[in-house]
């Protein structure tokens, strides 16, 4: 990382414009993300928020930020009494039973642990503090145990949103209370009802309204200024816009990492731009779940390639990275550096710099393979060696660079293919012997048969040399046999086999040198 810090730009909700990113504090940042609402399993939605302000929490990080990032747990709240009521469990242990299931999906999304991690519940004193500033700053007023938001007194509410007054019909975004001064009016604090959690306060016991304990919260770690303030789309209004008025989606399929790696989904989501729409689909995530595999396969490619002489090529001093080598590493770190700088731009770096990189590594694998001179050979495992290097930091700063091992990366996404394919590595080792023994025996539609079934599962045969392996793939349709197929043929001596391979339908992203 360059001592330079590259100037970053990125969207502002409240002026509606990309701009340059100027933190309060030069050399340090202050984040605040609103959290969940801790009442039931985390969605695609959860993912693809949390995910984008991960790779934000990185990327900070990563340009030398000083970075202090808060995310809220939302632990009483209407909805969560009404499950617990819903089911017979005690509110407070239903919320907290989702808020570690929360964290166990973000943990494995790669997402990482922010600063502080507060909940509703261990600041009811900050809330109430806040709450009776705002009554003594004349936006606020107490009605039967319940304090409401004037709006009124506020001139400058629906500045973020764009949304008027006269917008907020009674009934749609706000409860109908003849109460009110005015029917937009929101509640800070809610009197106490019969079987739910409650706090005393100066004005009755009760609980906290949804918006005012991110603002309490938020200005008891980051006090009222702070740098970055960041939630769903969905929150604009009215959570975000009461929110500034205080301090001043989703897919069903919550279990969709049962049978895709965590990974996959991280890479979906990452390959639209956190401002656009998400064109979610099972078919998107198993494109995915293919390029992550293909990504640690060239790596692991790699490892194995260059571990006989790496020490030998990094101790000699005359041995440098092939000019070829440097220009691709170069433009891998320029590129990364450029669109993460652009508000955020990961889907060009994921199917453009880092795709072209990892060709240039397959590329280099197998002249590795061919016979050169030494110092040629020792050139290209230095070459090898640096753009591995390259590319990891481009995956961690991504969020998609676990602890593991390559291998056992790869395992686990064998392991979730298994799952969607309903098989075990047995029978896809049976398989491949049955296969064989077709092919031995001239009986070729059979075993374009054996190949086609696996493939339509998501299991791709591949033949190396002498041997067959397996990997995961997208599941191609079968077509209906045409009298113009032709099945696979024995292979000619010195004739390199390269029969059509299942990844190389028109969804699969992976490069036709990962297919050979």
């Amino acid at each position: 990382m360059a001592n330079k810090r590259p100037e970053f730009q990125v969207y502002n909700s409240m002026t509606k414009q990309k701009e340059i990113f100027k933190p309060i504090v030069e050399g340090k940042v202050r984040m605040y993300v609103c959290g969940v609402t801790s009442y039931d399993l985390s969605h695609i939605g959860h993912a693809r928020a949390y995910v984008a302000f991960d790779v934000l929490y990185r990327y900070l990080k990563y340009v030398g930020y000083e970075v202090v990032y808060v995310r809220n747990f939302t632990d009483v709240d209407d909805k969560i009494i009404r499950r617990a009521n819903e089911v017979g469990e005690d509110p407070k242990a239903l919320s907290g039973r989702f808020c570690q299931e929360f964290l166990n999906d973000m943990a494995d999304l790669q997402c990482l642990l922010p600063t502080h991690q507060p909940r509703v519940t261990d600041h009811m004193e900050q809330i109430k503090d806040m709450i009776a500033q705002i009554i003594s700053n004349g936006c606020a007023y107490a009605v039967d145990g319940d304090v409401y938001f004037s709006v009124d007194n506020f001139p400058k509410y629906g500045l973020l949103s764009g949304r008027k007054l006269e917008d907020n019909r009674a009934g749609e975004r706000v409860a109908v209370d003849d109460r009110k001064r005015n029917p937009a009016d929101f509640a800070l604090w809610k009197a106490a009802k019969p079987g739910e959690p409650l706090w005393d306060s100066p004005w009755g016991p009760g609980r906290p309204g949804w918006h005012i304990e991110c603002s309490a919260m938020s200005a008891h770690y980051l006090t009222h200024a702070f740098d970055i303030h960041g939630g769903g789309m969905d929150l604009i209004f009215p959570h975000h816009e009461n929110e500034i008025a205080q301090s001043c989606a989703a897919c069903s399929e919550s279990k969709v990492t049962k049978l895709y790696h965590a990974l996959a989904l991280r890479h979906f989501l990452l390959g639209t731009h956190y401002r656009s729409p998400v064109n979610y689909s099972i078919s998107q995530i198993e494109i995915s779940s293919e390029a992550v595999f293909y990504i640690y396969q060239t790596l692991q490619d790699c490892e194995d390639a260059v571990s006989a002489l790496k020490e030998e090529s990094a101790a000699n001093a005359k041995v440098r990275v092939s000019p070829a080598a440097q220009e691709c590493i170069s433009k891998l770190h320029n590129e990364f550096e450029s669109k993460l700088a652009d508000d955020l731009h990961t889907p060009t770096i994921l199917n453009a710099a880092l795709q072209e990189a990892l060709r240039f590594i397959n590329s280099s694998v197998n002249t590795l393979k061919k016979k050169q001179q030494k110092q040629q050979l020792l050139s290209t495992v230095k070459s090898l060696v640096d753009l591995e290097k390259q590319v990891r930091e481009v995956l961690d700063v991504l969020g998609l660079l676990p602890s593991l091992s390559y291998v056992e990366i790869l395992q686990q996404l064998k392991d979730k293919a298994l799952k969607r394919a309903g098989l075990t590595e047995a029978e896809i080792l049976h398989a491949i012997e049955e296969r064989m023994q077709a092919r031995k025996n001239k009986e070729f539609s059979r075993s374009d048969q054996i190949r086609s079934d696996l493939a339509a599962k998501g299991i791709a045969l591949m033949d190396v040399g002498k041997e067959t392996v397996w990997r995961p793939c997208v599941p191609v349709q079968q077509e209906q046999p045409s009298t113009l197929a032709q099945p696979e043929k024995p292979a000619v001596p010195g004739e390199q086999q390269n029969p059509p391979r299942p990844a190389e339908n028109p969804q699969s992203v992976i490069p036709a040198d990962k297919q050979q």
